[in-house]
């Protein structure tokens, strides 16, 4: 699959975010949320439960990355980057509704996390619809 470059421009900035923040709560899970304004005990069991999916999302980014340079991956990472960046923010949203605003930090990531979702969907819209919708439909009298 080729991809244009505005594709894997999305591909790369939704990667590179993945990863980024993957790393960084691996590597530094306390730093991480510090910055938006949560502070938890030092505690082995909650670091273990904020590492594990880090090290998925730096995975998914990692994926995301390569299908801008193996094409054979490009669809996979398309449906990846689509999955992250619409869930992250439904989550969110959910956490909202359920449990009222969080702070300021947590909703600048939700901003952010819908301008990467509306990227990749600007990016791939056309490849989310099946070949035989593209606007073609035969009249009938």
């Amino acid at each position: 699959m080729t991809l244009t470059v505005f594709q894997k421009l999305a591909l790369g900035v939704s990667g590179v975010t993945a990863l980024g923040i993957g790393c960084f709560i691996l590597a530094a899970p306390e730093a991480f949320y510090a910055g938006y304004g949560i502070t938890f005990v030092q505690d082995p069991g909650l670091l273990s439960e904020l590492r594990a999916p880090a090290a998925g999302l730096a995975a998914l980014g990692m994926l995301m990355l390569l299908g801008i340079v193996r094409p054979a991956v490009a669809q996979i990472s398309i449906a990846v980057a689509l999955t992250v960046y619409l869930a992250f923010p439904a989550g969110r949203l959910m956490g909202v509704v359920i449990d009222g605003p969080p702070p300021t930090g947590i909703l600048g990531a939700l901003i952010l996390e819908v301008l990467i979702a509306v990227l990749c969907l600007a990016a791939f819209c056309r490849r989310l619809r099946p070949r035989g919708s593209r606007g073609t439909q035969p009249r009938t009298a």
